[in-house]
């Protein structure tokens, strides 16, 4: 096995690992948060599509009724329930690299949302979803790991799938630099939560990654460039005092040629 942490097969077998205890340890180990920015997640992309329902200085008159979602990074799911209560007849189309995390996110969905929902078991920078086949786009808590290298991929994989007017938001934990509590913050990532998993998860030392990852990534700004470099639209956002960062936009919408 590499031991280079942005390797593909390192990535998919770490997760394969933790998956069965993804979803509760962290939940409790961000103390909510995560459930929070999920929220805030799915909330900024609500907002961006009704943004991209504005063509020519006008408002359309209704956005789509089933919009095509793809989750990239979809882990076991947790942003799912918060995707259906912004979008009720949204249909989902799960990527995620681990196979393990799928059969974990198979076994929790509830069966009148089961065909809502189709499962992709790929890497996020290579998926072969057909191009302008996606309404928006949402990652939570996948991006910290891809290199920067990694992230101009996947901008430009998200602005292929995208289709004109559609739209996406993106969430990531990040290293609050500046912040007065970074510190204890850095701290807690680094040094507790390792402790803590070894203890209350007999030995277990996947989670431990999350700090390093973290700290690589430092915050969605270099995602936002790749984005805007990819051609989109998009806004970057602070959380809770940068411990996540955020990236939401749309894809713009060509102009008519001109009439011969």
């Amino acid at each position: 096995m590499t031991d280079d942490i942005y390797d593909h097969a390192y990535v998919a077998a770490l997760f394969d690992r933790c998956s069965e205890r993804y979803r509760r340890w962290s939940a409790v180990s961000s103390f909510g948060l995560a459930w929070l920015w999920r929220r805030q997640c799915v909330d900024r992309l609500h907002g961006q599509s009704q943004i991209a329902r504005i063509q020519n200085g006008q408002v359309t008159k209704q956005a789509q009724k089933c919009p095509q979602v793809v989750d990239l990074m979809s882990g076991t799911g947790e942003v799912w329930p918060h995707v259906f209560d912004a979008f009720p007849r949204a249909q989902i189309s799960a990527i995620d690299i681990s196979q393990n995390m799928h059969a974990h996110a198979v076994t929790r969905l509830n069966q009148s949302r089961s065909r809502q929902i189709n499962h992709f078991e790929a890497n996020a920078l290579d998926t072969d979803l057909p191009a302008s086949s996606a309404d928006m786009v949402v990652a939570t808590f996948g991006l910290k790991t891809f290199n920067a290298d990694q992230q101009t991929v996947l901008a430009h994989q998200i602005s292929r799938i995208l289709r004109e007017g559609g739209c996406f938001s993106l969430i990531e934990a990040s290293d609050p630099k500046g912040w007065l509590l970074r510190p204890l913050y850095r701290a807690y990532l680094d040094r507790a939560l390792p402790l803590l998993e070894r203890v209350f998860l007999h030995g277990a030392q996947d989670f431990n990654i999350i700090g390093t990852y973290t700290k690589n990534f430092g915050d969605c700004r270099h995602m936002a460039v790749a984005l805007h470099a990819a051609g989109l639209n998009v806004t970057f956002k602070r959380h809770f005092f940068g411990c996540a960062t955020s990236v939401a936009g749309t894809k713009p919408i060509a102009p008519d040629a001109p009439a011969p």
